[in-house]
C-alpha cells in the first residue's frame, strides 16, 4: 500500500463511484476532449482504454494520423515513453500577472509525480494529450528535478472502475483531473488533500469566488477548480443560409426559438430530412436541462437537502422540451435516444440538424475542421433571464504524506489551471488546436480564451452548476429515464417530475 492511499473506499462507496461511472462520463467528457463520447446507461461498457506516457522537459513532437490511431488504441496496462520533440516546448518564462512564473515550482521535490487524465491518448493521439502533454512540458522544463507521469483513463464506465481501482488499491496516483461528481467520495474516504493552505492571496483574487465555493466540501477547498463547461446553442450557418433564416439575437425567447426550429425543420429535394432541434438526453449531460431551468427551476434546493423538481417551474419547463417532440414536430424521431456521435455527424457532416444544445468542448474542434457555426445563449424561457447548466473540471491532490512532493503537486495543478497556461500554450496551426489549451472558459478571472470558446464566455455567469454532492449521480441516474419517458411521450411532465420525489428525498435524508 502507497503511503498517500492508506485508506481504503468503503465497499459503498466504490459501488457508487464505479455504478454511476456512466452517468458522470457525458458530463466529464464536454470537460474536456470534444472527441470523447458518452457510453448510454444501457450498453455494456468496453474495456477501458488508458494511456500512459512520461512526459520530461519537451513537449512530444507531431505524429502522423497513423501513428494518433495507434496511440488511441493501446492497451490499458501499456507504458511508452514520448518522442523526442522536433520543436522545443515553449519556454516557461510567461509570468502571471502578479509576476511570479507559476511553472516553477519551489517545493525542492525530486522525483516523478503521477497525473491521472480523462481521455488522455500520449503520442498526439487526441486533443487533450497534445494539450496536456505541452503544458506539462513547461512545468517540467522550469523543474528539471521533476518527472510528470500522464495515466490517460477513458469517460466510461470501464475508465472511471480502473481509476477507483487503482485509488482503492494503493497504486502510484499523485493527482486526478477528475468529474465533480467523484469527489465528495473521495473526500469522505481521506483520499483528497484540501487546497486551501496551499492558495496564495493571488489565487483567492484570481479565481471566481462562486466557483472556488462550489468545490468546497465540509467548508474546505478540494480541488483546483480548471474551468466551465457550459451549455449553449450551436447553429450551422449553412442550414440557416439554406432557408433564408436570419440568426436569433443573443438573447432570445423560448417562442422565437420555437419559430426558428420550425423555419429550419424541412425536407430537400433529394429525400434527406433536416430537423431544427435536437439534444442528447442521457444521464451524464446536462444539455437539455436549460430548458428545464428556463421558468426558474432547481432540481434541488439551495441546501441540496430536498429534492425540487417537481416545482410547477420545472413541470412547465419540462413541457418546453417535451413540446419540440410531441407538439412542435421539431427534432429528429429519435430524439431522446440518440448518441452524442450521432448527433454530430447529423449537425457536422450531413447537416440534417440546424441547432443543438451542448457544452463549449465541441466547439474547438469545429473551428479545427472548418465548420460554418455559431454560438448563442439557450432561449429565454418564463423565468425572464438567461440561464444554462454545466460542471466544473477539477485537478485535485491525493493524500500524500511527503510534503515536498505533495507542494510540487499543488504547484502543478496551480500552473494547470492559471492563466499562464493558456499563454504558454497558445493555439496553434500546427496542431491544429484553434482553442489553445482551454477548452472552456477559465475558473479564474486572468484565464483569457480565445474564440470559439469565448464564445461562451457570457454563459459562465448564468450557468447553474450541478451539485457536487455525492449522492447526486445516484439522483441525477433517477431523473434521467423520467425526462427521457416524458420527450417519449409515455409520461406527462408533472408524472415524469413527481415520479422520483420521493426516493431521491429519501436520498438526501439519508445523507444528513
Amino acid at each position: 500500500m502507497s503511503e498517500k492511499f492508506s485508506k481504503k473506499l468503503s465497499r459503498r462507496r466504490f459501488v457508487a463511484l464505479t455504478g454511476s461511472a456512466v452517468a458522470v462520463g457525458g458530463l466529464l467528457a464536454a470537460c474536456g476532449d470534444p472527441t470523447a463520447t458518452t457510453v448510454p446507461a444501457t450498453t455494456a461498457a468496453p474495456a477501458a482504454t488508458t494511456a500512459k506516457a512520461t512526459t520530461a522537459a519537451a513537449a512530444p513532437a507531431a505524429t502522423t494520423a497513423s501513428a494518433a490511431t495507434t496511440a488511441a488504441a493501446t492497451s490499458a496496462a501499456a507504458t511508452t515513453a514520448a518522442p523526442a520533440a522536433t520543436t522545443a516546448a515553449p519556454a516557461a518564462t510567461t509570468a502571471a500577472a502578479s509576476g511570479t512564473n507559476l511553472a516553477v515550482s519551489k517545493s525542492g521535490f525530486k522525483g516523478t509525480l503521477e497525473y491521472w487524465v480523462l481521455n488522455y491518448q500520449p503520442n498526439n493521439g487526441n486533443s487533450t494529450g497534445i494539450l496536456m502533454d505541452a503544458a506539462v512540458a513547461v512545468y517540467t522544463k522550469a523543474n528539471p528535478d521533476i518527472k510528470v507521469s500522464i495515466t490517460g483513463y477513458t469517460g466510461d464506465q470501464a475508465g472511471f472502475t480502473k481509476l477507483t481501482q487503482a485509488v482503492q488499491g494503493g497504486q502510484s496516483v499523485d493527482m486526478f483531473r477528475l468529474p465533480s461528481d467523484i469527489l465528495p467520495l473521495l473526500v469522505k474516504d481521506g483520499l483528497v488533500t484540501p487546497i486551501d493552505d496551499f492558495l496564495t492571496a493571488d489565487d483567492k483574487a484570481d479565481m471566481y469566488s462562486s466557483i472556488l465555493d462550489s468545490v468546497r466540501v465540509g467548508g474546505k477547498a478540494y480541488a483546483w477548480p480548471l474551468w466551465v463547461p457550459p451549455v449553449g446553442m450551436y447553429l450551422s450557418l449553412d442550414v440557416f443560409k439554406e432557408k433564408g433564416v436570419d440568426l436569433p439575437k443573443d438573447t432570445w425567447t423560448y417562442e422565437e426559438f420555437v419559430d426558428i426550429a420550425k423555419k429550419l425543420t424541412f425536407t430537400r429535394a433529394n429525400g434527406d430530412k433536416v430537423y431544427g432541434y435536437t439534444g442528447l438526453i442521457d444521464p451524464g449531460v446536462v444539455n437539455t436541462w436549460p430548458f428545464i431551468l428556463g421558468d426558474g427551476a432547481l432540481p434541488l434546493n439551495k441546501d441540496n437537502t430536498k429534492y425540487t423538481f417537481n416545482s410547477p417551474e420545472a413541470i412547465s419547463g419540462l413541457k418546453k422540451l417535451v413540446d419540440l417532440a410531441q407538439v412542435h414536430k421539431v427534432t429528429p424521431p429519435d430524439f431522446g435516444s440518440q448518441s452524442g456521435a450521432d448527433i454530430t455527424t447529423a449537425f457536422k457532416d450531413k447537416k440534417l440538424v440546424a441547432m443543438y444544445s451542448e457544452p463549449s468542448g465541441a466547439s474547438a474542434g469545429y473551428k479545427s475542421d472548418k465548420l460554418n457555426f455559431d454560438v448563442r445563449g439557450m432561449p429565454i424561457g418564463k423565468g425572464g433571464k438567461p440561464v444554462t447548466a454545466g460542471g466544473i473540471g477539477l485537478i485535485s491532490v491525493a493524500a500524500i504524506k511527503d510534503k515536498a512532493k505533495l507542494q510540487a503537486a499543488m504547484d502543478l495543478g496551480r500552473y494547470l489551471t492559471s492563466g499562464q497556461v493558456a499563454q504558454d500554450v497558445p493555439p496553434s496551426s500546427e496542431t491544429g488546436k484553434a482553442s489553445g489549451f482551454y477548452l472552456a472558459p477559465g475558473a479564474r478571472k486572468s484565464v483569457k480564451v480565445v474564440d470559439p470558446i469565448n464564445k461562451f464566455d457570457a454563459l459562465v455567469p448564468v450557468c447553474y452548476i450541478t451539485p457536487i454532492i455525492a449522492d447526486w449521480p445516484a439522483i441525477r441516474t433517477i431523473i434521467h429515464p423520467n425526462i427521457q419517458n416524458a420527450v417519449f411521450g409515455k409520461l406527462t411532465p408533472e408524472q415524469a417530475l413527481n415520479g422520483p420525489a420521493k426516493e431521491i428525498d429519501d436520498i438526501l435524508a439519508k445523507s444528513k
